[in-house]
């Protein structure tokens, strides 16, 4: 049975947590859907298999219940992204049979000819609608219906569910479950073109019910079954934050950990909002450490009064300096929207501090909020960049970019399994650095480290789509090491050529005052001769490397 309520019906329909209604029909039904399919934030299929579950469901609102469940490497969280697994999806997939993604199970059924592998589960998405089709034209042994409230004060999931056996369980035993899902949850998504603002629905937090259910001793016809369970919502599962608006609740019965005959699904109904007008100042959005002198701090607000909020006079302070913001719009009641705040002009610290503030209203305990971030690390002017590409080493792209958002250096794509070294030459800036993989799960280590050894940047490779650093640079270039010592630059000033003297085997790159390349050799000789006749009069360094080790001169131009 589901059940969706405005949310001005609450009071009127829940007034108490105490459900005395039999909801559950005696008279024999077939089978209703649960369909559990197995995805991820990097699975560049997935978004047609979640556009198929939808149709399987919008045809069928009140037989067909989706719980989507985010399990396998295309789930792995890459360095900043959302972690939307659960401790339960290994264990649910790892019955299936699967192979391949985007797969699901139809009830937990066996369908012959259909499956990932010989006697699973799991099939491909292509199969979903007949098996579904098929499945709702079978007599169920149980009929299954579930209703469910929050209270918004004390974040209190109540869940009643009922069961009511028209017919014998082919099982002496049977399985009571119960599955609390999350919708519109924004986030990164491979396929879709969505990047990362992908809407992922019907997202399985927590089996409120544990693994595999409660036990259900007595499955003969005329069993009835009623329980209620009490569950306290989290803020956060995994660091995700959780929206009490998009809440659904999945019950289904199972003759074994496989086999469902039936479920069915309810959206929560709401109780608690006492006060007309509340705007919850929910969190301050994390800011990277950052060597930028201006910031666009956002807020997330969340709407806990009974009355829509549209519009705000936002206030908030960077290191004690005030702003405000009048923000119009709509956020409906429990529903809650992150806003961007004008980007505004601050002096720079080492620990930086940022407020947030709504005016007074109903409640004023909820309404401000705080975060810091950090400067970004400060780096000299010749930085080495060492990458270790993957087995997929054409995915992997990456760029340095100036203080205005130039590119100044970038790389890729590589060959596989590959260790790439380069060396950024930069004047006093601030900087950013991107590594980037295009199908989207991340690829090899990469490390930034200043000739002084300081490290300005490291992954493990574990960083998904892409992930971008900043850090500034003192312009100052590398210092020469005792291995380098004896070389030496004449004339200087010179005009046409330019003796290198000492460098056997080394490679040398000229840059100008700005950074930028003009020359490069490899391996020169001993005593090698540059020919400089086409340089400008001006100011001009020479990098030069050798056996990991790296010294900078610098020489003049003149005519």
């Amino acid at each position: 049975m589901l059940k969706k309520l405005p949310l001005y019906l609450v009071f009127a329909l829940f007034a108490s947590a105490t459900y005395a209604q039999t909801i559950v029909s005696t008279s024999p039904q077939d089978q209703n859907v649960v369909l559990e399919e197995f995805t991820g934030i990097h699975c560049v299929y997935c978004p047609d298999g979640h556009a198929i579950a939808k149709a399987i469901q919008d045809a069928n609102p009140d037989r067909v219940s989706l719980i989507n469940i985010h399990v396998g490497s295309y789930a792995n969280p890459g360095s900043g992204e959302p972690d939307f697994r659960t401790p339960y999806g290994s264990a649910i997939v790892g019955q299936t049979g699967l192979t391949g993604y985007p797969s699901g199970t139809i009830n937990r059924h066996v369908f012959p000819g259909r499956e990932n592998t010989p006697g699973g589960t799991a099939i491909y998405r292509n199969f979903w609608t007949l098996s579904s089709s098929e499945t709702m034209a079978i007599g169920s042994a149980v009929n299954v219906a579930v209703e469910a409230e929050i209270d918004v004060q004390t974040n209190i999931l109540t869940v009643h569910v009922e069961g009511y056996y028209t017919s014998n369980s082919p099982e002496g035993t049977n399985l009571l479950n119960v599955a609390l899902l999350q919708n519109n949850t924004k986030g990164p998504q491979t396929g879709g073109n969505m990047g990362n603002n992908y809407v992922h629905m019907h997202r399985l937090v927590e089996m409120i019910t544990g693994q595999w259910g409660e036990i259900i001793n007595t499955t003969t016809s005329g069993t009835f079954v009623d329980r209620t369970y009490t569950y306290t919502i989290p803020a956060t599962y995994n660091n995700v934050p959780t929206e009490l608006a998009d809440m659904e609740v999945v019950a289904y019965i199972s003759n074994t950990h496989q086999e469902i005959p039936s479920g069915n699904r309810a959206y929560p109904t709401y109780t608690g909002l006492t006060n007309a007008n509340d705007a919850f100042v929910r969190y301050v959005e994390d800011i990277p450490n950052t060597c930028l002198a201006t910031v666009a701090p956002e807020v997330n607000i969340q709407n806990m009064g009974q009355n829509a909020i549209t519009s705000l006079a936002i206030d908030y302070t960077i290191n004690g300096d005030a702003h405000t913001y009048n923000w119009t719009g709509e956020i409906l009641s429990l529903h809650s929207e992150t806003i961007m705040l004008p980007e505004v002009s601050y002096t720079i610290q080492t620990t930086n501090t940022v407020g947030v503030s709504v005016p007074n209203d109903d409640n004023n305990a909820n309404n401000s909020a705080t975060t810091t971030f950090d400067q970004a690390i400060e780096s000299t002017g010749t930085v080495n960049m060492v990458l270790h590409t993957d087995g997929y080493g054409s995915e992997c792209r990456w760029n340095v970019k100036d203080g205005s958002g130039t590119v100044i250096y970038n790389g890729g794509p590589y060959g596989n399994n590959q260790t790439i070294n380069e060396t950024f030459t930069l004047t006093s800036d601030c900087y950013s650095f991107s590594i980037i993989d295009t199908y989207g799960d991340g690829g090899g280590s990469v490390t930034l480290t200043d000739h002084l050894g300081m490290q300005v940047y490291y992954t493990n490779g574990q960083y998904g789509s892409g992930e971008t650093s900043q850090f500034s640079s003192n312009g100052v270039l590398g210092i020469t090491q005792n291995q380098l010592d004896n070389i030496s630059l004449y004339p200087n000033p010179a005009s046409s050529t330019i003796n290198v003297k000492n460098a056997e085997n080394a490679s040398i790159q000229v840059f100008d005052i700005l950074g930028k390349l003009i020359l490069s050799q490899e391996n020169i000789a001993m005593d090698a001769q540059i020919n400089v006749s086409q340089l400008q009069v001006g100011t001009y360094f020479m990098k030069i490397s050798k056996d990991n080790f790296v010294t900078t001169k610098r020489f003049l131009i003149s005519k």
